[in-house]
């Protein structure tokens, strides 16, 4: 007699555990995570222990007879997770054995209850009639609901309406999100790895002509979660979904990867890939290239492009590398330089690494870790020797066009610089945002705000270039909308320093100097007591006619200029408001004269209104060089 599965549903492997109701495997008291299909398939295996298993049943249970499915492909990419899983081998295996064109058969000693199918209705006993009348009454009723619900979801689904009736995929793929790849190694501190993957996925995809790839940040954010694929493709607002995982023993690495078509939540595509590390840049580009032939073939996509020219890293500089950025995606700034220096210790050829320390420089000069100046000229430099390495490397060019606007001040030259690197990846949200910035300091406030919300499509969950669009409004000084997408923001993110700041920047031009001085001190709370912060809160005192209170945040400030760098264009901006135009100029040309990173902003920056019409004010616009 068959045993209820239902009262216990777990089953025992050597040290796993199989709960058959919720798919969950266990390992030693770990969780280990698997994709439904993959949990399914080996309850199969397990509840069948030494039967074999084939694989039109695996098809029939798993995937029905969906026409849009690789059936091979995805049937040996969930064999490949489980086996990963239960760290079995298909040459020497201790808990699955491929019967070849045949199926699987699992070997090891299951203990618990096997859940078995529910017994078909026995024949002996005559199953009751239904009146006829009633029966057809309950079939009219039937249909009537179906046809009801088949109209609404082809009204409101006509594209998957019509792939599903007929076949084939009628929307074609515009946007794509390579969701974080699994850690596979068993080992936590392996996780830098597999999202450097990741990110190279992303980039490669990138390189598709008219293809939007979802930026990495706003992908990232997915890492753990626990929601369906539809869901999160609309969040990200994606056609398609790459999702796999990583797994790195020793010198050999494995990725796994498919492409998930987003309305449907079906598997298209999926495959693995094996190499050893010192050939891991070219794995990356045979992944990236045939997901985006599976694109162009399945779904409709646009034509995959020509792989880039081949390249070569050392195993060790490139692992040094993707710790580096590990520590430049946690902002740890000074971390991330020292080990982007050991890797270009270790193979001083690979240009990425000298592209993503200039963007490390680039977030230190602007936020005031290391004088402008210096952390101008650094970015220069580093995007320089990218660009000697790599020609055609986006991140290089748009480090270069950050250089040329911050520290050249040739303006030209930046926006040269930012639309090279846009042709070679069009999908790079920080490129398209640094570009926006770019169009905001000389000006073009409309095709500058087109840039930043082109950003946030590319990146529609990351926090940083929403931020941003509240910044474009106040610079285009329409105030009341600056208010608006603020408080907006803040929601969500109720103690972002900089939307603070934005907002008590808007609050003063709408002359509110208190509401104002409430948010710069939320800010400087936030951030504990950093300068910038500080520096907004006593121009906001100056307005408000707190001079005593203006003079004393003055007064800390250059006592901490004494011990760390502090920005002469934010003291100037707290004499202009105090209306001492004499030490206002006095500091303008200090950060003339170090290359003040928000110098560039004074073309429109309203808070510098009181020394606009000063012919000294218009001296310093013409040294500039802004473009007429």
């Amino acid at each position: 007699m068959a045993t209820d599965a239902s009262a216990n549903p777990v089953l025992r492997f050597g040290i796993f555990e199989l709960n058959t109701a919720t798919g969950e495997l266990r390992k030693s008291g770990m969780t280990v995570k698997l994709r439904p299909q993959a949990a399914k398939i080996l309850i199969m295996l397990a509840a069948r222990r030494g039967q074999l298993v084939t694989r039109e049943e695996v098809r029939e249970e798993i995937w029905g007879r969906e026409r849009f499915v690789d059936f091979e492909h995805g049937l040996n990419l969930c064999i490949g997770q489980i086996r990963a899983a239960l760290d079995d081998d298909a040459d020497t295996p201790r808990y699955i054995e491929t019967l070849p064109r045949r199926g699987y058969r699992f070997i090891a000693p299951v203990e618990g209850a096997i859940p078995l199918p529910a017994a078909p209705p026995t024949l002996s006993a005559p199953l009751p009639r239904s009146r006829p009348r009633f029966a057809w009454q309950q079939a009219a009723i039937f249909l009537a609901i179906t046809l009801a619900i088949g109209i609404a979801f082809a009204v409101t689904h006509p594209a998957d309406w019509r792939e599903r009736l007929f076949g084939g995929s009628v929307r074609p793929v515009r946007t794509i999100a390579v969701l974080p790849l699994q850690n596979l190694s068993g080992d936590p501190a392996q996780d830098y790895f597999a999202d450097g993957v990741t990110e190279a996925l992303t980039t490669n995809l990138a390189r598709m002509e008219s293809l939007q790839v979802i930026s990495r940040t706003s992908a990232m954010q997915y890492k753990a979660a626990k929601k369906p694929l539809p869901a999160i493709a609309r969040e990200l607002r994606a056609d398609a979904i790459v999702e796999g995982s990583v797994q790195r023993s020793g010198n050999h690495v494995r990725i796994t990867a498919q492409l998930v078509r987003s309305t449907t939540d079906k598997h298209l595509w999926a495959q693995t890939y094996e190499r050893d590390m010192s050939d891991i840049l070219a794995l990356q580009d045979e992944v990236a290239s045939a997901i985006a032939r599976q694109i162009e073939a399945r779904l409709g996509g646009p034509k995959a492009s020509a792989p880039p020219k081949a390249v070569t890293v050392s195993p060790e500089a490139y692992e040094t590398y993707l710790k580096a950025n590990y520590y430049l995606d946690n902002f740890d700034l000074q971390k991330s330089v020292e080990y982007y220096n050991q890797a270009i210790k270790l193979d001083p050829t690979y240009a990425p690494v000298y592209a993503h320390m200039a963007q490390a420089y680039s977030f230190m000069a602007f936020f005031g870790t290391v004088p402008p100046n210096v952390g101008w000229s650094k970015v220069k430099e580093a995007a320089t020797l990218a660009l000697q390495r790599d020609e055609r490397l986006p991140a290089g060019h748009g480090a270069l066009a950050l250089a040329k606007l911050h520290y050249d001040w040739d303006f030209a030259g930046a926006e040269r610089e930012f639309r090279q690197a846009l042709e070679l990846n069009p999908s790079d949200a920080d490129i398209r945002h640094d570009y926006a910035h770019y169009l905001m300091a000389i000006g073009r406030m409309a095709e500058s705000e087109a840039e930043s919300k082109r950003a946030v499509e590319l990146d529609p969950v990351g926090d940083g270039l929403n931020s941003c669009l509240c910044w474009h409004s106040f610079a285009a000084r329409d105030y009341d909308l600056s208010i608006q997408l603020a408080e907006k923001f803040l929601k969500s993110q109720p103690d972002d320093p900089w939307e603070r700041t934005i907002l008590g920047w808007t609050y003063e031009q709408k002359r509110m100097p208190d509401q104002a001085i409430v948010e710069f001190k939320q800010a400087v709370e936030a951030t504990k007591g950093d300068s910038f912060f500080l520096a907004a809160l006593g121009h906001a005192y100056a307005l408000a006619g707190r001079r005593g209170d203006a003079e004393q945040v003055l007064h800390t400030l250059f006592e901490r200029a004494k011990k760390s760098y502090v920005s002469p264009f934010d003291i100037a901006g707290i004499y202009a408001a105090l209306n001492d135009k004499e030490k206002a100029f006095e500091w303008l040309q200090r950060a003339y004269e170090e290359r003040s990173t928000f110098l560039i902003y004074i073309k429109w920056e309203p808070r510098l209104d009181p020394l606009r019409s000063d012919r000294r004010f218009q001296e310093l616009l013409s040294r500039m060089n802004f473009p007429q």
